[in-house]
């Protein structure tokens, strides 16, 4: 019987107390020991899963497994491997395969949305740590199992969207610790609105929607189709329901919106100070929805229990003039263009934000909260999830931060946990 590089590890018990040598004498201060090298697997090996960002393997983590039901992705990303890393990696069909592989440490979902929820909390029961893509999860209420699974594991997961910590902040020419340190100075005034259009980057994907009315083809020989809807309800095979635009259709995600929506608010709720909280209103207006393909809508209104609000515009993109942040005291404009006079200079002399853990590896390795976990993840999640809602149902939603449910509406709440085909189940 063979043994695994954890309980091999665990094997040596005392001894190897005894001759741990320091880094600086093995290869330096970057150096990674073999016992602390942390492992992989890639579940879903498409587009985002074979992307340069995500398909890597270096002494800090080793790529060593991959799941997909697409055989010729599955062929790819092994051949991939092969020749980036030089390397073999075990190569599985089913997930759970890849989920109890014990050389796997950590579990990358790259999935549809539809799967996210189900193999996260899978992943967290099996011991695993978690990157999982964006969005958290397809709805309100597998998010909310998925956060229960974590923390009662203890396991350390990851949401894949990274505005909130890096990179340029939209169309406003900067990240976002100017915005974060401005809103916490007051400067603005209070409350704030936040409006989020074409002019600040939403425009890409907006139109990502469904085909209706689509017509059965021949399942490919290359993809086990059922096994690719999984808990999404079983509707003919068609072309435009898999892979790229998969997106378009409700079962398995929502539009642009669920696409994209995320990227854009997450980093809101950031600097507004809501990680902790859900809108308590969301407004919609759009034409009627198709029950399959998801459309377009105008405009999306988000209102809080303090008075804030963000306001998403759609297919009129909204006044390019519009201010991205406004308050009773100031705008913040494209290009970070403020109405304060020398706000700059004022908001250098402010304390910086409290910093945040973005090396994922390392609070796997320290078992530290990574700044955008589970509990972070969902609440931003769920305000996309919110309007989701509101556009299939087509009307003004009330939400209860507290129980994480819609005030008086029945059909609402059907939403937030939808039956899942069996035998699956979260």
């Amino acid at each position: 019987m063979g043994i695994n590089r954890r309980d091999f590890l665990k094997s040596l018990g005392g001894a190897a107390l005894l001759t741990i040598v320091p880094r600086n004498v093995l290869g330096g201060p970057d150096f990674i020991a073999p016992s602390d090298q942390l492992t992989k697997g890639i579940i879903g090996t498409g587009v985002i899963g074979r992307s340069s960002y995500h398909f890597t393997s270096n002494d800090a983590c080793r790529l060593v497994a991959l799941c997909d039901v697409d055989n010729n992705h599955l062929t790819q990303a092994q051949n991939m491997a092969k020749q980036r890393f030089g390397q073999e990696c075990a190569t599985y069909h089913y997930y759970r395969d890849l989920i109890n592989d014990p050389n796997v440490d950590i579990v990358h979902i790259a999935t549809p949305p539809h799967w996210h929820g189900i193999m996260a909390a899978e992943a967290a029961e099996a011991g695993k740590d978690i990157w999982c893509e964006k969005p958290f999860t397809r709805t309100i209420g597998e998010g909310k199992r998925v956060v229960e699974a974590v923390k009662r594991n203890g396991r350390i997961l990851r949401l894949n969207t990274w505005f909130r910590f890096k990179d340029t902040f939209y169309g406003l020419g900067t990240d976002v610790k100017p915005l974060k340190k401005l809103v916490d100075s007051g400067l603005l005034g209070w409350p704030l609105k936040v409006t989020i259009s074409a002019h600040t980057g939403f425009n890409w994907k907006f139109f990502w929607v469904g085909k209706e009315n689509l017509q059965p083809e021949t399942v490919p020989a290359n993809l086990d189709y059922d096994m690719w809807l999984g808990p999404a309800p079983y509707k003919p095979y068609n072309s435009h329901r898999v892979h790229s635009t998969f997106r378009g259709y409700w079962d398995y995600d929502g539009g642009g919106l669920g696409d994209m929506g995320q990227h854009y608010i997450d980093p809101v709720q950031y600097f507004l100070g809501k990680d902790n909280e859900s809108p308590i209103k969301v407004e919609v207006d759009a034409p009627e929805q198709h029950p399959d393909a998801i459309g377009t809508w105008r405009k999306i209104v988000y209102t809080y229990a303090d008075g804030c609000q963000i306001i998403l515009q759609g297919e009129d993109h909204g006044d390019k003039n519009a201010p991205y942040i406004e308050g009773p005291l100031g705008k913040v404009y494209a290009g970070f263009q403020c109405t304060i006079p020398d706000v700059m200079n004022k908001i250098a002399e402010m304390p910086d934000p409290e910093p945040q853990n973005t090396d994922f590896l390392k609070c796997v390795r320290n078992r530290e909260k990574f700044a955008l976990d589970e509990e972070i993840g969902h609440r931003s999640c769920t305000v996309v999830n919110m309007a989701l809602c509101a556009l299939r149902l087509n009307r003004t939603l009330h939400f209860d931060n507290e129980k994480q449910l819609f005030i008086n509406d029945d059909a609402a709440n059907r939403l937030i946990d939808q039956p899942m085909r069996g035998p699956w189940k979260l």
